[in-house]
């Protein structure tokens, strides 16, 4: 048994995060310049870009700016700080904390898949321990691959490549390649029985994590946080999904993963490891061969979903050519899940209120059923968007399909990739008769007014434009944790004016999030599910308006057309 190994960095928990982090790098004017010196600046500008949430307050900030750093340059994404040793073999790969060829490659990808596939190559280049540690004991490996040739394996002996988190924090993570695959499927199954056979199971849970702990001279958080973490970072790459509190291959990307393992580790010196880290890994699909095997099962899981598809009418002459029909086919098949994962939401209402009683109460994780749940304090922006997307969703009667109302990306866990982007609305909740344009924030006090009022006002205004001649009614709905009186004025006003100069009037009605909370749930206590609900309380909530003088006046009696429950 070895120490426990780990991908990423415990401050940067979701690999995603690393594309916001290295625009903001590049912004910042520090590129290049990351020493210690720096990175109190580095940590200032990933606040500045939204990256992270600091305060005056905030104790060692240099040390934030020291770990995003290091997460960036443990994949490659920017030069990592290299031993003295090798500094005159600079000119092969750049000069340390510049922008690495995969990182621009990184800032580039816009799509989902092409994000992932650039995940896929760095935490494919990926060995542990690095060969720069000057430590080989054991020889270094691919964890990607390790991984990947676990879960196969369980695939063929058991039907299912699903591992558990106990499995990865006490089993995965403390091996190496050099312990025989069937001698670590083995161990998993063997664990499996004797927990199957428990009468307690997060009790037996918690003894092997204990015991392995132990073993491996560690404490059991240790275990827990980096088989998450490990969990994460594999995910990532596109490559697995999540399955439970685990992890399982994604069925229409196994033949990569089998065309990964089947490659043989390469003992790499330390300025090829360099290189190879800071390009990127070579993958299967960049030759004709392995692109046109993963092309194939691609198009075969997607006929098998129903997606009428005619692969000749690719381009299919050059690996570049079978990447863009492979992602074209990946985002048809990835809608059509989609879809169906819209359908679910309703049976799942329990479960996205709970995600909202997490951001009400700020609170990180909590149970249903037997299901934790959990909101990672530093994507609790993007949980806020993702878990209105779905709430939405669960009250259906939608006029455009689920991947046309939210603007903000999601993974093949249907887990949100960051916050919507400037320049439009977080969602836009499109019925038969009327439009609803979505915007959320957790800004509470005066900020709100100045970092919502205007973009707000002319995001519904846009909408109203392109609905004219629809004949559909649009609204903007504005949810917080707590409205703050001045954004509560801008919209009590509700005016916009076009470049022309005349007036618009804009309907945009304020609510907290524990408001909409009530409203969703007492819609589906009383089996009365219909977005015409929604669209009542706030034609209310305008009447209201028109009767209040002054925005207090006017929250008080929101507050009063929707209450919230006392606990």
């Amino acid at each position: 048994m070895t120490s426990p190994w780990m991908l990423g960095n415990t401050t940067v928990r979701s690999a995603l995060r690393l594309k916001d982090g290295l625009a903001a790098l590049l912004a910042s004017g520090l590129v290049g310049n990351l020493d210690r010196e720096n990175e109190t600046a580095f940590a200032w500008a990933l606040d500045e870009h939204g990256v992270v949430s600091l305060s005056d307050e905030t104790e060692d900030v240099s040390s934030l700016g020291r770990k995003w750093r290091s997460a960036l340059g443990k994949l490659g994404f920017i030069v990592p700080k290299v031993p003295a040793r090798l500094r005159s073999d600079l000119d092969v790969i750049g000069q340390e904390y510049t922008i690495t060829e995969n990182g621009y490659r990184l800032l580039a990808a816009e799509s989902v898949p092409a994000i992932q596939e650039v995940f896929l190559r760095a935490i494919a280049a990926v060995q542990v321990p690095s060969p720069l540690d000057n430590r080989f004991d054991p020889p270094p490996f691919t964890p990607l691959r390790h991984v990947l040739r676990v879960m196969l394996a369980l695939l063929e002996e058991t039907g299912s490549s699903h591992i558990t988190p106990v499995e990865m924090a006490t089993i995965v993570q403390l091996v190496t390649p050099s312990v025989p695959t069937t001698d670590i499927v083995a161990r998993i199954l063997d664990l499996r029985a004797r927990r199957e056979n428990s009468d307690n199971k997060r009790a037996f849970d918690r003894f092997e994590r204990e015991a392995a702990a132990v073993a491996a001279r560690v404490v059991p958080g240790t275990l827990h946080d980096y088989a998450d973490l490990n969990f994460r970072y594999i995910k990532a790459t596109g490559l697995v999904q999540g399955k439970g509190r685990g992890i399982a291959l994604v069925p229409e990307q196994q033949t990569m993963a089998e065309l990964l393992v089947s490659e043989v580790e390469p003992e790499l010196s330390e300025i090829a490891y360099l290189e190879r880290l800071c390009r990127g890994a070579v993958l299967p699909t960049d030759t004709q061969y392995g692109a046109l095997v993963v092309l194939t099962q691609l198009s075969e899981s997607a006929k098998a979903r129903g997606i009428d598809l005619d692969i000749d009418t690719f381009k299919l002459t050059e690996p570049a050519d079978i990447a863009v029909a492979r992602h074209e086919i990946e985002d048809l098949i990835s809608k059509s899940k989609e879809v169906d994962y819209a359908a679910e939401q309703a049976s799942r209402i329990a479960e996205i209120l709970a995600v909202m009683d997490l951001i009400i109460t700020r609170r990180t994780s909590t149970t249903v059923g037997d299901e934790e749940i959990s909101v990672p304090k530093d994507e609790r922006p993007a949980y806020f968007e993702w878990v209105i997307w779905r709430a939405f969703l669960a009250i259906n009667h939608l006029a455009v399909p689920p991947y046309k109302v939210r603007r903000f990306k999601i993974d093949q866990d249907f887990l949100p990739v960051g916050n919507a982007p400037g320049g439009g609305a977080d969602l836009i909740v499109e019925f038969d008769d009327f439009v609803l344009v979505v915007e959320v924030t957790l800004t509470e006090n005066s900020r709100q007014e100045a970092a919502e009022g205007e973009p707000v006002r002319r995001h519904v205004a846009d909408i109203v434009e392109q609905h004219a001649d629809t004949g559909k009614t649009v609204y903007g709905l504005f949810m917080a944790n707590k409205i703050d009186t001045n954004a509560a004025e801008t919209f009590r006003i509700g005016s916009w004016y076009r470049a022309d100069d005349s007036r618009m009037s804009l309907d945009i009605a304020p609510f907290t999030l524990a408001q909409f909370r009530a409203l969703v749930a007492s819609m589906f206590d009383r089996g009365e599910v219909h977005p015409n609900a929604v669209r009542e309380v706030i034609d209310a909530a305008i009447e209201l308006r028109k009767e209040s003088d002054f925005a207090p006046e006017w929250k008080a009696k929101l507050m009063e057309l929707l209450p919230v429950p006392t606990p």
